[in-house]
Formats: structure tokens, C-alpha cells, sequence
């Protein structure tokens, strides 16, 4: 480990907390034993749980009628003891026949009619946790971050809680039990948090809350109610070991196999250890040792062919994921996907009063193992330390640092942030930010940059706006970071955006309007290289239904760091359509379809040839079908095609993805998944593509009690259309026309969650 991670790792570990400040809202009382659903029978409280537990109820609409009170009657029942939180939700509706409720994996409960709890636990109105659930107790967990980049929720958090719910001839009803230890709060005799409860009704397009979450208001925190009367409560001795074990038999194409290309048929098992300790209620520690970041979820197709930039993927690795928002700031410098490899790791979160604080330090063993045996750094691991804190200031801002150093051999990078967000007003909020990067490279070229962005963001019931500058330095680097394309280096830019919303009344449709946006990038000479404007135009109606139509015009500027091939500075013009549709409506069957055509750039011409423009057509079709509650089809459609549109040539390339998801849910705990999907690309004229297709079976039974003790068993099933050829000089790949399987694997994965 290196010295600043080391120095700012025990700097974090003992640091002291201070106490929470009580203040006036909804107070929940200590019940006597916890709640069953027995005691709502015919959803109606018993008259012991009447008087012991604490009523909500008046809920009010976000969506699509705001203001107006909800169109069925929901009652939550809240109390606590000292080792959980209670919720119980009576969601009344006057056609049961109508409610939305499937068996499903956790997380999967998009369609479903839901209820919800948000609970900031803190009280500073920044951050939250999420539980929802479905009428049948599937749960969904996130954490809001009201102060990121864009609040949004977080569903890579995974918490153990407990669920169970039912459908009644009135509605339904779902109880919530959400222990203590699973939550981070100020160590106080007397906590204050904040709540907000939730209901959706798919088939209506409603959302209604209590409090009321005012949609002409910027911020969902700062519109939660103070919930007081917990009292004397701990996460206690929460402590938390996590051992995997994890083993395969395989046989896979080994392209680089000594003497040619070869089929290695082998045979592996790990084991590995994460450990959390939890103490002074809010304070973790993170201990990873060959963590388990084997990935059994697979990534939603995207299509990455003839894209300049880099796709982002999601993370989905456990080690990663709590407080992972605690490393969060504008621009995205903590890119947890870049660290591929890593040996073992250490993680340290918390809060400190108003002040947040988190560190990490790890190994990567990747780097070293993608060099040629001869390179002397061959085998070795890069050095990751990343320290951020934060401090929350007034009425939901913050101000804060985030530093980064990576080390692999003689090349390094070290990137210190100063960061704030600022609440100006009910509706407005501006976000600042200034970055400096050092880089030294391998042969000891040391590269200086720097990075500047200021946004201001308005939100509002008829109008939002978002204007963002940002300034980035030829010699930028971030090693560990994530920039697209408006803080990709040697750029100076700007972008805007307005959308309009109105709401008719006595009419089918809750809501339209316009969208407009703009943005403009030049680089640190001034030369104009993007710019683009486009308008929207949105409609919605109820089950999630929408429709929008869109025109977009283009104008970049290649130039030859960009582009090899060019010889000069070279702009193109460009323009493209696209139309949009979606709905869940019903309740067994949902569908989204997007279809665009117009010009775009051929980045993929072929070898020492400049990019042209191209006449492009694209599109996507997905569609979910429930023939009955424990079956799920989802099926997923991806194409786009290129065409010459200077010379007349025709076909410069296809690329088409298919996908087909099948799952059927046992019980809450036990399901069987099936995955296949196609890609292909199919090249033609002026593209250096070759012909690439690829079938991949994917078969998974998974045995899930909670996030962290699980039982996975799966097979995996890969072709490519390739085939081995004895020549006078050995084995070699050649590409063909037909496919053959170049890989298969059978594994099991088990984890058990330990909580001494």
C-alpha cells in the first residue's frame, strides 16, 4: 500500500462522531412484539396493534394529478424495538382484481404495483435508504443520493430485511422488517430521521406519497417528514463474514496457446472472505480478501460497433457497493469496473457529525497480467488508494475532496478534486467542481491536467432547465475515472437543456411538451469540434405509456489525433430522426420500440482510409411477457446498419443483437433463468469489420435467502464462427461462415452471510 492511502486510511479509523439534534415531526412508538400479518386481518388492525403502533395515511398524488389526493386509500402502521423497523402497509383498492403482483427475483418489480419506504437516517437531507416491496413481498432496495451528479437511486445497494405481503379482496397488504444492524445512523440516545412513504399504481401511472413530494420543488429529502421517537436503539455487534467458494470445469478456445491456437479443458476452485464491521453505529470497515467478483448476472446488451466513445457498464460487484456514493462526484472519477483484478482490498465509510468519510485501498492484478511474459512488470499488481470526505453545509449543500493515486511499476496517476454542491432556492442548484491530474508515464513523461465544470440545474412542475460548463485540459488523465464525450480531454464546451411539461385537464393525456437541447465543444485552440441541437417532443398517458419523436443535428470535426487516416482538420454534417414508444398498460405484457434513420460517421472505414458519411438505420424492440405470475419472457432486439451514402456501394456493415431471457420464480427464494443471445456483424464495403457472429446459452438455478448467502449453479454455452486449420507452420483460426462452440463451462457458487 502507499504511503498517502496508508496515512489517510488510519486518519479516517479514528475519527469521532457527534451527537444528532432532536426536532418535532411524526413519532413512532415501541411495540411490544413484533407485528404479523395475522394481525391485519381483513385488513384491519387488531386493537392491540391499533393502539400500539403508529397510523399514516392522506397520501398524495406526485403522478399524474398533483396535489390531488391519492385515487385509493393507503394506511402504513410504523413502530420499532431494538432490533427492528416495522412497516405495514394497508394498500386499499377498489378493484383488487386490477393489482399488479408477480413472483419474481428480488429486484425485479418493474410493472408490479408497489409500496415504499425512504428513510434518511442522518437527517441532513442528502442521502437515504430504499425499500420497496410488491404485494407478494418481492423486495427492491437502493440508496437515494439527492446530491450526486443527477439524484437518482442506486439499486446496486442490497440490504437484508424481510418482507411478507398478500392479496386480499380489499387490496393488499405487505409488512416490512428492517433490522437495526442494517441500517448506519448517528450514535444518539434520541435519533431524528426522516421518512417518506410511497405507493405506485402501474396500471394508472400514479404515484402518491406521504408527505406530499411536491413535483414544483427541487429535492425528495428536504420534503420527507422528521420521524422522532426512536430511542436507545444500535446497530450492536454488527459484524458481518461473508465466505465464498466458487469452482468450474471448462473448455475454452485459447487463442494464444503455445504452438497454436487450442482447446485448454481444465478444471478451478476459489475461496474467498468479504468481512464488514459496523461500530459507532454509522463507521464501516470493508475487508476483502479474493474478493468474489465472479459476475453471474450478465450485462444488458448494448450495441458498441461504429461507437467513438467508450459504453458505459454498470457495476455490479458486491465489495463495491455499499456507500459507493460516498466516492460519487460530477465528474466520474471513481470507476470501480477499472479495477478488474484485484487481489485483496480495504474500505473504510462513515459519518462524522456533518462530516463524510471514506477511503480505499487495493490491488489490481490485471495490468500486470495483459503484458508479455518478457515485459519486466509481468505478474505485477497496481496500486489503487482513493480518499474522499465531504462536508454537508446549510440547507442540503455540501462541499467536499476526492483524491485518487494509481501506481503500476513506474507509471503512476494522481487525481485531486474540490467539489460543492449548492441549494440556492426551492427549485435552483448549481454544482462546482475543479480537478487536477498528474500522470507519468512508463518512459517518464509527466502529463499536467486539470478539469473545471459548473452546472446549474432548475427543477420545477412546467419547467426544468440544466446548463453545464465544463473545461478539460489536453493532458487530463484519470485513470480510474469514466468521461464521456463532454469531459473527454482537450475539450471546452457547454450544453443546455429545457424541457416543457403541461398537464390538460379532463383529458386521456396526463402530460406533454417540448425538449430542447444544445451543446457546443471546442478544443483549447478554439477550433469548434461538436455541436448539436435537438428537439423532443413527449407525450404520456397512464401504464407508463409514452411516446416521443425526436430530430437531431449534428455537426463534429474529426481532426488526425482523432482519426489517423486524416491528413487535416475535417468536418462532417449530419442529421437523424428518431421515434419512441413504450407502455405497461398491461398488466401481462409490456413492450418498448425505438427506430431512428438519417446520416451519421463511418468510424470504421477500412485501414488508412478517412471516414465518410453514412446513411444509418437503427433501432431497438424489447417486450416483457407474464403468460402467469412465476413466468417471465423478456425479449430484446438490437440492430443498426450502415449504407454508403457518397458512393453509392451499398451495405457497409450490420450489426444485430439478439436476446431472449426466460425465468421462471419457484418460490421468493428458488428460480431457474435461462439467457440466449446472437450477435452478429455482418460487414460489406469500406469497413474494416470482419464477419463476427456469436451464440451464447446461459442456464442458471439460483437458491437466494438474501444478497450475501446464495447458491448458484450454472452452464454456459459459447459459438463463434471460427474453425482450426493444420497448416505446415501449425494451428491456425480462421474465420468461417458457420458457427462451432469455442467454450463451455459448468460452475458453482456458494455464499453464506455470518452475523456473530
Amino acid at each position: 500500500m502507499k504511503r498517502a492511502g496508508i496515512i489517510a486510511f488510519v486518519a479516517v479509523t479514528f475519527c469521532a462522531t457527534v451527537n444528532a439534534q432532536s426536532s418535532g415531526g411524526v413519532s413512532i412508538p415501541v411495540v411490544d412484539r413484533p407485528p404479523e400479518l395475522a394481525d391485519f386481518e381483513n385488513m384491519e388492525p387488531s386493537p392491540a396493534i391499533r393502539d400500539s403502533m403508529a397510523l399514516v395515511s392522506d397520501f398524495v398524488q406526485r403522478l399524474p394529478d398533483a396535489g390531488d389526493a391519492a385515487s385509493e386509500r393507503t394506511d402504513v402502521y410504523l413502530g420499532y424495538d431494538e432490533r427492528n423497523l416495522y412497516a405495514v402497509f394497508l394498500a386499499f383498492d377498489s378493484q383488487p382484481e386490477l393489482i399488479r403482483a408477480n413472483l419474481s427475483p428480488r429486484e425485479i418489480i418493474e410493472n408490479d404495483d408497489t409500496v415504499g419506504l425512504l428513510i434518511d437516517t442522518f437527517n441532513d437531507q442528502r442521502t437515504a435508504y430504499a425499500f420497496r416491496s410488491t404485494p407478494l413481498g418481492v423486495q427492491w432496495d437502493a440508496r437515494w443520493n439527492e446530491v450526486a451528479r443527477t439524484p437518482a437511486f442506486d439499486s446496486a445497494y442490497q440490504a437484508v430485511w424481510y418482507t411478507d405481503g398478500e392479496v386480499t379482496d380489499a387490496g393488499y397488504v405487505v409488512l416490512m422488517t428492517i433490522p437495526m444492524r442494517t441500517l448506519r445512523f448517528a450514535e444518539s440516545d434520541d435519533q431524528v430521521w426522516r421518512v417518506m412513504l410511497e405507493r405506485k399504481i402501474p396500471r394508472r401511472s400514479e404515484e402518491s406519497y406521504w408527505p406530499e413530494f411536491s413535483i414544483a420543488i427541487e429535492g425528495r429529502l428536504n420534503q420527507a417528514a422528521p420521524m422522532v421517537g426512536v430511542r436507545d436503539v444500535s446497530p450492536g455487534r454488527n459484524i458481518q463474514i461473508v465466505p465464498f467458494i466458487f469452482a468450474r470445469d471448462f473448455d475454452v478456445l485459447d487463442p494464444e496457446f503455445t504452438g497454436g491456437p487450442a482447446f485448454n479443458d481444465d478444471s478451478e476452485d476459489d475461496i474467498g472472505l468479504d468481512a464488514k464491521f459496523v461500530f459507532q453505529d454509522s463507521m464501516v470497515l470493508d475487508l476483502t480478501f479474493n474478493p468474489d467478483f465472479s459476475q453471474v448476472e450478465s450485462d444488458q446488451p448494448q450495441v458498441t460497433v461504429n461507437e467513438r466513445f467508450e459504453v458505459r457498464f454498470p457495476e455490479l460487484r458486491p465489495f463495491f457497493i455499499e456507500n459507493a456514493d460516498y466516492f460519487a462526484t460530477e465528474s466520474q472519477l471513481v470507476f470501480t469496473r477499472r479495477i478488474v483484478d484485484p487481489e485483496a482490498g480495504a474500505r473504510f465509510t462513515g459519518r462524522i457529525g456533518d462530516w463524510g468519510i471514506g477511503t480505499m485501498l487495493m490491488n489490481d492484478e490485471a495490468p500486470g497480467q495483459r503484458l508479455d511474459q518478457s515485459d519486466p512488470l509481468f505478474g505485477d499488481a497496481a496500486d489503487i488508494s482513493v480518499f474522499r470526505a465531504f462536508r454537508d453545509i446549510s440547507a442540503q449543500s455540501r462541499v467536499g475532496m476526492l483524491y485518487t493515486d494509481r501506481e503500476f511499476g513506474n507509471d503512476s496517476n494522481t487525481v485531486l478534486s474540490l467539489d460543492g454542491r449548492f441549494k440556492l432556492n426551492n427549485n435552483w442548484t448549481t454544482q462546482v467542481q475543479l480537478i487536477d491530474t498528474e500522470k507519468v508515464t512508463r518512459d517518464g513523461q509527466q502529463l499536467d491536467g486539470t478539469q473545471r465544470n459548473v452546472r446549474f440545474d432548475r427543477s420545477g412542475r412546467h419547467v426544468a432547465v440544466h446548463t453545464h460548463v465544463i473545461d478539460t485540459s489536453e493532458d487530463f488523465v484519470a485513470d480510474l475515472g469514466f468521461q464521456n464525450r463532454n469531459y473527454f480531454p482537450d475539450t471546452d464546451g457547454y450544453h443546455n437543456r429545457v424541457a416543457l411539461t403541461f398537464y390538460p385537464e379532463d383529458s386521456l393525456l396526463n402530460s406533454w411538451g417540448p425538449v430542447f437541447f444544445f451543446s457546443h465543444l471546442d478544443d483549447q485552440s478554439g477550433l469548434r469540434i461538436y455541436s448539436n441541437w435537438q428537439y423532443d417532443q413527449v407525450w404520456r398517458w397512464d401504464g407508463s405509456t409514452q411516446l416521443t419523436l425526436r430530430y437531431q443535428d449534428v455537426r463534429e470535426r474529426l481532426r488526425p489525433k482523432d482519426f489517423a487516416a486524416l491528413t487535416g482538420n475535417r468536418d462532417y454534417a449530419y442529421d437523424s430522426f428518431t421515434a419512441s414508444f413504450e407502455t405497461e398498460m398491461f398488466s401481462q405484457l409490456g413492450f418498448n420500440v425505438e427506430l431512428a434513420t438519417g446520416e451519421t460517421i463511418n468510424l470504421v472505414p477500412p485501414a488508412g482510409i478517412e471516414p465518410e458519411l453514412a446513411n444509418f438505420e437503427q433501432g431497438e424492440i424489447g417486450v416483457f411477457w407474464r403468460p402467469i405470475d412465476r413466468l417471465r419472457f423478456d425479449g430484446t432486439y438490437l440492430f443498426r446498419e450502415l449504407t454508403d451514402a457518397v458512393g453509392g456501394t451499398g451495405k457497409i456493415f450490420a450489426n444485430k443483437i439478439t436476446r431472449l431471457k426466460v425465468n421462471y420464480q419457484f418460490t421468493k427464494e428458488l428460480s431457474l433463468r435461462f439467457i440466449a443471445q446472437h450477435n452478429e456483424t455482418d460487414p460489406g464495403v469500406l469497413t474494416r469489420l470482419d464477419l463476427d457472429e456469436n451464440l451464447n446459452w446461459d442456464a442458471l438455478v439460483r437458491y437466494v435467502l438474501n444478497p450475501w448467502s446464495s447458491l448458484y449453479v450454472g452452464y454456459n454455452r459459447n459459438s463463434s464462427n471460427f474453425d482450426l486449420i493444420d497448416t505446415e507452420f501449425g494451428t491456425e483460426l480462421v474465420t468461417t461462415t458457420g458457427l462451432r462452440r469455442d467454450g463451455e463451462q459448468f460452475f458453482v457458487k456458494f455464499s453464506y452471510l455470518f452475523q456473530p
